[in-house]
């Protein structure tokens, strides 16, 4: 065998035990995202690294490097996987406006879950969201998080509405953050209510 043909040979041993891994333990890139998330809770951005990531998931360090090259990437999928859980999430108490529910009051119990029970995670994101500013890698990620609100607000109101109340609800979370004291419920929901205007749910 010629030195090509061996190097070969143990680049495509390496690339079958990684995809039987992978068919094996078909969430682990999920759950390496999960862990990406995780780290970036209890460490911040800064201290996100491939050994930390990997013993939060349980994996071998291996495994975050196969799947995530840089630490951009393991931003970005980390990114992605906040926007979904938070998408899905939203869609699940959309489920609420579907059965004849107030979409105002519907944003309002979910604005102040996320200032509340919720807002270690709601830091988290924002801290993800906010690092696109300085990495370009995590742009298109955040876009796509801001399409996916837009997406579903626009369901129940109109294009425009729709981009408003997004922009609304990403406001309150942002202000609720860093503001003390929290808004208090009549508050926030006068805002959507305002913001809503004569828009009916569909």
């Amino acid at each position: 065998m010629t030195t090509t043909e061996s190097e070969q040979s143990r680049t495509t041993g390496r690339t079958g035990r990684g995809q039987s891994g992978s068919r094996k333990d078909p969430g682990r890139r999920e759950r390496i995202a999960r862990a990406a998330i995780t780290v970036v809770a209890e460490r911040g951005i800064e201290k996100l690294t491939h050994r930390a990531v990997a013993a939060a998931a349980g994996v071998p360090l291996g495994s975050t490097t196969y799947h995530f090259a840089t630490l951009d990437d393991l931003l970005a999928v980390a990114l992605r996987q906040a926007a979904q859980d938070n998408v899905a999430e939203l869609r699940e108490y959309a489920g609420e406006m579907d059965a004849g529910g107030d979409l105002a009051s519907v944003l309002t119990d979910l604005v102040l879950r996320y200032l509340g029970p919720e807002r270690r995670r709601t830091v988290v994101e924002h801290e993800l969201y906010v690092a696109a500013l300085h990495r370009p890698a995590l742009r298109a990620a955040s876009t796509e998080w801001d399409a996916a609100l837009r997406d579903l607000f626009t369901s129940y109101t109109d294009e425009v509405s729709g981009k408003m109340l997004a922009a609304v609800f990403c406001g309150l979370l942002w202000q609720g953050i860093v503001r003390e004291p929290l808004p208090d419920r009549n508050e926030i929901e006068t805002i959507f209510r305002r913001a809503l205007g004569s828009h009916a749910v569909h």
